[in-house]
């Protein structure tokens, strides 16, 4: 199993996590509150934290490809959301 993590600055986490999260429960388990949600893809599990500064994401997938795809889903969906702040994931690197 490959567990990974990323962040982003925001004063908005909880908002662009409950909007990622609306988005998502309509092909995937979704689970969420203003403070934490669970994100069940096919490929891997996705666990979000919002708090008043950042939005945490701490993920697992079964491998690299798996892993590339959940950051890829998520790199590309988190700008639409959130397009007028221009929010990037900084993800660390592997095994760090």
């Amino acid at each position: 199993m490959i567990r990974f993590q990323g962040a982003v600055a925001t004063a908005s986490a909880s908002l662009y996590m409950a909007k990622l999260c609306k988005h998502f429960r309509h092909k995937i388990a979704v689970e969420f509150d203003e403070h934490q949600a669970t994100a069940d893809f096919p490929f891997g599990l996705c666990r979000m934290y919002a708090d008043a500064e950042q939005l945490r994401f701490d993920c697992e997938a079964s491998d690299e490809g798996a892993a590339a795809r959940i950051r890829a889903v998520l790199d590309d969906h988190l700008p639409r959301f959130a397009r007028k702040d221009g929010l990037v994931i900084a993800w660390e690197p592997q095994g760090a």
